[in-house]
């Protein structure tokens, strides 16, 4: 499942990150690069233990804890701290698919990355090229969004970002472990959730479809979750 959410930050939000981050000292993306990737990857990237990585990473984090469709959709049970990149100059970085384990240099935390979320960070106006390329048994997906909006997919898919030939595309990236390994069945509990939502704002809280359904939603995430 691909899933585009807006609004993660607000523009006030993106703005004071932007500020942050153009006045910080940006290096070679490959940095953080398994070997596959160094040979795709052509961009810069803000170093993982910046002050100013962990202080936009942390209001990401915030920002992410109150979004009730990240969470249905994610059911994250770890959340990598976020990265940040930049592409300028004609820098893309060739089809690749993430890395399975993500470890956090220095310190015993890891990620399975059952997703990988991207938050953009300039409007899509500002800059030409840039876009994200996910391929899946649909066919290609080529996603260029609003600042402060986020795109999650399958960790699993082939992707792709394309070459930035004017402006600079700024975003955000990192990993979600889910509660639910399995894509199939995070697919359904999010479509469930989302339709007990519709029909408890249509019929209230309290009426008795809602609550069977509700049960129903949590009976499952209980047989499914690895909490």
């Amino acid at each position: 499942m691909m899933l585009q959410i807006p609004d993660i930050l607000s523009k006030a939000q993106v703005a004071q990150c932007r500020q942050l981050m153009d006045a910080a000292d940006w290096a070679d993306g490959n940095a953080t690069s398994g070997h596959q990737s160094a040979l795709a990857k052509r961009n810069l990237q803000l170093p993982e233990g910046s002050p100013v990585a962990r202080q936009i990473g942390d209001l990401i984090q915030d920002a992410l804890g109150a979004n009730a469709t990240f969470f249905s959709a994610a059911l994250p049970l770890k959340v990598f701290p976020p990265l940040f990149n930049r592409y300028e100059g004609g820098q893309a970085f060739d089809n690749h698919v993430d890395n399975a384990i993500r470890y956090l240099r220095g310190t015993g935390f890891r990620v399975r990355s059952d997703l990988s979320a991207t938050l953009f960070l300039t409007e899509p106006e500002d800059y030409d090229g840039g876009e994200l390329v996910v391929e899946d048994t649909y066919g290609q997906h080529r996603v260029k969004l609003p600042a402060g909006h986020l795109v999650l997919y399958p960790a699993t898919s082939l992707h792709h970002v394309t070459p930035v030939t004017r402006g600079a595309r700024v975003s955000s990236f990192f990993w979600i472990q889910s509660m639910v390994r399995d894509e199939g069945q995070r697919a359904l509990l999010f479509e469930l959730d989302t339709r007990i939502q519709q029909v408890a704002e249509a019929m209230g809280q309290k009426d008795s479809g809602v609550v069977g359904l509700t049960g129903v939603y949590h009976n499952l995430l209980r047989r499914w979750a690895d909490a």
